[in-house]
């Protein structure tokens, strides 16, 4: 059964912030040319590359990374079952997670990370194209691209994306899931420097508008009305609001409203400049769960906007920062 896994960063300081070198060596070893890639470009990868188990040479793999909402009647692996992309592997984003943390999506293991890829199928020197559900268009797909890319598989990108495949009548194929040959995958290490945790943020937060304060900037891919405090977190007992400093992006503001695919990086560069993002300062991306944050981390690259090494994901988000910050700290603010 193919599916995936997801462990936790270790903490690193803010001194930090200048990166190890993150992904310099990813571009030149892509199958494409660009991180996110059309449902064309896929298409006649996968006739040249098809995900065989008889050969030995690299292949383009499809991996569905179908995730909904907690307060969603509808499941990624329902929608699997119903539609996917011939071939294609499904990574569980609620399977492929630290299970000792009591937050929902934190990052696994290097070594969990390494059995979910075998257990997937997936050799290292395989092409991965990870793609979301019709119904969403971009919502997950980042976030499992995201952790590929930190544990070290460069050669992997998003699909922009699954809605467009099937309307442009791409070939699709439906049923349960089927077994695939295991193979061996190589522990890898963690990037961390590309990982905020919630000590790191909680600084942030603290020293917002401090003389001396580095100036990091968070940007939450949260809907504004769970921003500002107006409208309910997904996940009950949960309290909306936002920490001090954070800037309201949500996620669906980087896409394209009719196809739900990433807007030209030209307009999302001026969509991130109308939001008032300095490229020259450092980022943390923050969301609900650390899945559209992953929205803003890929807008963000494709845009060219901001060092990439300057650039984390705070990997808890905001169910873990709603539930560790006491009333007393004032770290949870309303708009009402």
């Amino acid at each position: 059964m193919a599916f995936a896994v997801i462990g936790r960063a270790s903490r690193v300081g803010l001194s930090s912030w200048s990166g190890r070198g993150a992904f310099a060596t990813m571009a030149s070893l892509r199958s494409f040319s660009s991180y996110l890639v059309t449902p064309k470009e896929l298409d006649e990868a996968l006739k040249k590359n098809p995900p065989s188990s008889i050969s030995t040479d690299p292949r383009v793999i499809p991996l569905c990374a179908s995730w909904f909402l907690p307060n969603d009647e509808r499941s990624g692996i329902q929608v699997f079952r119903e539609q996917r992309i011939p071939k294609a592997r499904f990574f569980d984003l609620d399977k492929v997670i630290d299970k000792r943390s009591p937050y929902p999506h934190m990052l696994p293991q290097a070594k969990h990370f390494a059995a979910a890829m075998s257990e997937l199928g997936i050799r290292k020197e395989d092409t991965v194209v990870v793609y979301d559900t019709k119904e969403l268009g971009i919502f997950s797909a980042p976030r499992v691209g995201w952790t590929l890319k930190i544990f070290g598989h460069d050669n992997v990108h998003v699909l922009n994306n699954f809605k467009l495949w099937v309307e442009e009548g791409f070939p699709t194929e439906s049923g349960e899931l089927y077994n695939v040959e295991c193979c061996p995958y190589p522990i890898p290490e963690l990037n961390e420097s590309r990982v905020a945790d919630y000590e790191q943020v909680r600084e942030i937060a603290q020293d917002y508008n401090k003389e001396g304060a580095e100036g990091v900037q968070i940007l939450d891919a949260r809907p504004n009305g769970r921003f500002t405090g107006e409208a309910p977190e997904p996940r009950e007992a949960l309290s909306s609001g936002h920490m001090p400093g954070s800037i309201s992006i949500p996620h669906s503001e980087l896409l394209d409203p009719t196809t739900k695919a990433f807007y030209s990086p030209e307009k999302l560069k001026s969509i991130f400049e109308s939001k008032g993002v300095d490229p020259s300062k450092p980022i943390v991306s923050s969301c609900g769960s650390g899945v559209t944050a992953c929205v803003i981390e890929t807008g963000l690259e494709v845009a060219g906007y901001g060092s990439p090494d300057s650039r984390r994901v705070y990997d808890g988000s905001w169910t873990e920062w709603a539930q560790r910050v006491q009333p007393s700290d004032n770290l949870i603010l309303k708009d009402q």
